[in-house]
């Protein structure tokens, strides 16, 4: 998952600990792709690149790209074939039978730019199967994330997209797509620890880190979201809703 927002510092050690559920739950979009062997497939927004090597692994010819310098690294280590690139900024040109994504596009807020790299980079007859947050999506954590800035003065901030059905497929379909696929998918997801570590990997532009009040906010938002997302366990689950699509390239071949 992780293209780099300009407050957004990738670490690949804390994903691992706090966010290895975003590519073990990958596998329902990984279907929707339905990679072929022999195909070429950009992996849009890689990560540290555990869903790439699925795509490697059904046989498909994989580029890997992120703007994370850290998690490409990590990707590079495990020996994809994966370079540094903004993804509103791609670099391609007719090139890929598909161009798959996994809980990075939330990440990318020009999605005009992204849909366009995305079909330059298609070959004629190619396919753009994602996965990405959708309207709804961390609902509840947002609204805390947002009070607890506005309780300090400090201005708001939201380095997230997460569109509805309706406006992602429009933007799509203006693109030159058609989308026999897209669908929202309520997905609460439970994490593998406390929401600290949820909110220190994906919520840092929120929490003014630099500042003393970073420790005060996460226990803040801890104590006010505890009564809805954490059960009498212990265990916290976050409301993730998810936009799932395909849109496949409809160019005129003749």
């Amino acid at each position: 998952m992780s293209e780099e927002n300009i407050a957004t510092q990738w670490d690949p050690v804390g994903y691992d600990q706090n966010a290895r559920f975003v590519s073990d739950l990958g596998e329902p979009v990984l279907q929707l792709l339905n990679p072929k062997s022999g195909e070429t497939v950009l992996d849009l927004g890689c990560g540290d690149g555990e869903l790439t090597l699925k795509l490697i692994d059904a046989g498909c010819h994989v580029i890997a790209v992120d703007s994370s310098p850290a998690m490409v690294e990590s990707s590079l280590a495990k020996g994809i074939n994966a370079r540094v690139m903004d993804g509103q900024h791609l670099e391609f040109e007719g090139v890929f039978d598909a161009v798959f994504s996994n809980a990075a596009l939330h990440w990318m807020t020009q999605p005009r730019e992204v849909i366009a790299g995305v079909r330059r980079a298609l070959k004629p007859t190619g396919r753009f199967v994602a996965e990405m947050g959708g309207q709804g999506n961390v609902v509840s954590v947002l609204a805390a994330l947002t009070k607890a800035r506005q309780r300090r003065g400090l201005a708001p901030v939201n380095p997230w997209y997460f569109p509805s059905v309706e406006e992602y497929r429009q933007l799509l379909e203006e693109a030159g797509f058609q989308v026999p696929v897209i669908q929202l998918i309520p997905r609460p997801t439970a994490l593998p620890g406390e929401l600290r570590g949820w909110l220190e990997t994906f919520a840092g532009s929120f929490l003014n880190t630099a500042s003393a009040e970073c420790e005060e906010m996460i226990a803040e938002i801890a104590e006010e979201l505890a009564p809805t997302l954490r059960d009498d366990s212990g265990k916290w689950t976050v409301d993730y809703v998810r936009l799932r699509f395909m849109g496949c390239n409809s160019f005129d071949l003749r």
